[in-house]
């Protein structure tokens, strides 16, 4: 038998047919915490297929993951969950059922999505911790302030050529992600829109080149601290871990902290509504009456919505109803005389005008979503609970 994991003083066994045996002789390691653990893990390239890898041989209990892109040729060279005849099929799905096939007692949960506007903040606040596997800073900016607002933990990587760099990040204290950002980096991540704020056609966002054995060092790294922060052990929250594989370099360094940190912002524990995102933007509002809010209501939007684009030389409008990161600029082209339209964006829903009558969904509120409704000088936080039933299948778990 094996020692029972919350028994120190119970001699050391070794037994082969467990598959966590030898993992439970490191003296504080702890498999049942493992085994409820749950973790997000955001992209499933390169740095993800690795991360995914190792957090089913350690047996974490449940695992999320998505990822927007599809497996191409490209990706054969450097991630290891993906095979040939993958080609064309959604990367966190492929990624998700080969790591369940490494341990059948584990559960992936993937998403063919965009974190940005297809994961509800109830989901960051449901798991213990974040692991970020991404390519671009919109992403990890979004990731970075959704961590803070419900106090989760997160961890960054990234890879070029064969260096490599780990962050970890531990609300509220430490440093983040934004804090390190440069005006540079802020205009960088404007180039990605035009002058409407509608996403371009074509970015300057050319292929990093990496190596298979950097994206597994960093990868390692970023599970091994996870591990730390699931048994809660000390981490160096606010920190980076950089390797530089040219010569051998190992180097680990503080961040800045900022007070003025634009990320530094912290939900309250919100309060949980028996609605999802297929109720009406004015049943939330009544459900807000109900928990004390009055007067002239309002529904903040985290995710700027296009409600519509209207030509200014024609006149023609033309609804859209997405988030604003999710329109292209040429989709507000206007159809009737090829013009450039004007996108109509709205940062909040307000009680009487015309969408406040359209679900939740239609103005961009993605599932199991924490809202903001303001009234009366004040605010209240909803989870939108009704959607948790539907995590597993929104998922589309494995076991």
């Amino acid at each position: 038998m094996t020692i029972p994991s919350d028994d120190a003083d119970a001699p050391l066994r070794i037994d082969d047919d467990d598959r966590y045996g030898r993992l439970r002789l490191i003296p504080w390691w702890r498999q049942e915490r493992l085994a409820a653990a749950k973790v997000l893990v955001v992209g499933a390239g390169a740095l993800g297929n690795e991360v995914l890898k190792n957090l089913a041989l350690v047996g974490v209990g449940t695992t999320y993951v998505i990822d927007m892109d599809v497996v191409e040729p490209s990706n054969l060279s450097r991630s290891v969950l993906f095979r040939a005849e993958d080609g064309g099929r959604s990367k966190a799905e492929v990624a998700a059922r080969r790591a369940a096939e490494l341990n059948p007692e584990v559960a992936f949960l993937p998403m063919h999505g965009d974190v940005v506007n297809d994961v509800g903040l109830g989901l960051f606040a449901h798991v213990d911790l974040v692991i970020g596997c991404l390519d671009n800073r919109e992403a990890r900016l979004w990731v970075n302030r959704q961590c803070w607002k419900v106090g989760r933990p997160w961890i960054d990587a990234g890879i070029q050529e064969i260096q490599g760099v780990v962050k970890v990040f531990t609300p509220p204290a430490s440093a983040c992600y934004e804090c390190t950002m440069t005006a540079r980096d802020y205009q960088l991540l404007n180039l990605r829109y035009s002058c409407p704020l509608l996403k371009r056609d074509e970015i300057l966002a050319g292929k990093v080149p990496t190596a298979p054995t950097i994206a597994s060092m960093m990868a390692a790294l970023q599970v091994q601290e996870a591990l730390k922060l699931l048994h809660g052990m000390a981490v160096a929250g606010g920190t980076a871990m950089v390797f530089n594989g040219v010569g051998n370099q190992f180097y680990t360094t503080k961040l800045p902290f900022r007070e003025d940190c634009l990320s530094h912002e912290t939900y309250p524990t919100p309060i949980e509504l028996d609605l999802g995102r297929a109720a009406t933007v004015g049943e939330l509002f009544a459900a807000a009456r109900r928990e004390g809010l009055s007067g002239p209501l309002s529904l903040g939007l985290d995710r700027e919505l296009v409600a519509a684009v209207e030509c200014p030389r024609c006149g023609s409008r033309r609804e859209v109803m997405r988030p604003r990161t999710a329109v292209r600029q040429s989709e507000a082209d206007c159809r009737e005389c090829r013009e450039p339209a004007r996108p109509i964006v709205l940062s909040a829903i307000e009680e009487g005008s015309p969408p406040a009558s359209r679900s939740l969904a239609d103005v961009g509120v993605p599932p199991f979503d924490v809202v903001r409704v303001d009234g009366g000088g004040s605010s209240r936080f909803f989870l939108l609970a009704g959607d948790r039933d539907g995590l597993g299948s929104a998922w589309e778990g494995l076991r």
